[in-house]
């Protein structure tokens, strides 16, 4: 497969697989139980292989010191003030302390994975140290993995390709609290401008990944 690169050093950058998504216990942005399940399952079918062939996990944490830091952004309040928008407790959403900004335990490799925990806003690139992580470990392709398709995922996947990075959306490893038909079009607009979107199993036999050397982590 032509990735457009020549040779493609491969990392996952997976986006806010944490507790307050996808644990309903604690979660102030759920995904429904049934995705939460599915995500996780799935994320950790990739990860699991990808560890095994020296590809770098990086996980990106959404996290605030305060809810001024939320509510700076305009369009956010307004999500606040309707009941009805599915985005409405996110003005109480991954507050510093809080029991949802915590990576699914077992998601979460502490000897291998990386963790960039200061993402504030839908681009992970944004007021984060992600680059440099990337460009000190020779990374040029990112399989993105996480929540949500139509915001985060796709916010992401354009500031990735916009800085030169192959990019592959995990099609089985991406999800949104936002319903069906957001997420399919979160893809649509991934596939038409911004990257490719393969599955795991379409990922891992592709056989095209050199893996980048984590000795200077």
């Amino acid at each position: 497969m032509n990735l457009g690169v020549s040779h493609p050093r491969a990392a996952i950058v997976a986006i806010d697989l944490h507790r307050g998504h996808l644990d309903m216990e604690v979660a102030t942005m759920p995904t429904s139980p049934e995705i939460a399940r599915q995500v996780i399952a799935a994320n950790k079918r990739l990860f699991d292989w990808a560890r095994g062939v020296n590809i770098p996990v990086i996980h990106l944490l959404t996290q605030y010191r305060d809810v001024a830091e939320i509510a700076s952004n305009p369009f956010w309040r307004t999500r606040a003030e309707d009941p009805a928008a599915t985005r409405k407790n996110v003005l109480r959403h991954n507050i510093a302390g809080m029991p949802g900004v915590a990576i699914i335990p077992e998601l979460y490799d502490r000897q291998h994975d990386f963790v960039v925990d200061t993402k504030k806003r839908y681009d992970c690139f944004l007021g984060t140290d992600l680059e440099f992580t990337l460009r000190a470990h020779g990374i040029n392709t990112l399989l993105i993995t996480g929540v949500n398709t139509n915001s985060c995922v796709l916010a992401t996947t354009t500031a990735a390709n916009v800085r030169d990075y192959a990019v592959i959306v995990v099609q089985d490893c991406v999800e949104t609290m936002d319903g069906a038909a957001l997420h399919e079009a979160g893809l649509l607009c991934i596939k038409a401008a911004f990257g490719f979107v393969l599955d795991t199993a379409e990922i891992m036999s592709l056989g095209i990944f050199a893996s980048a050397d984590k000795s200077a982590a």
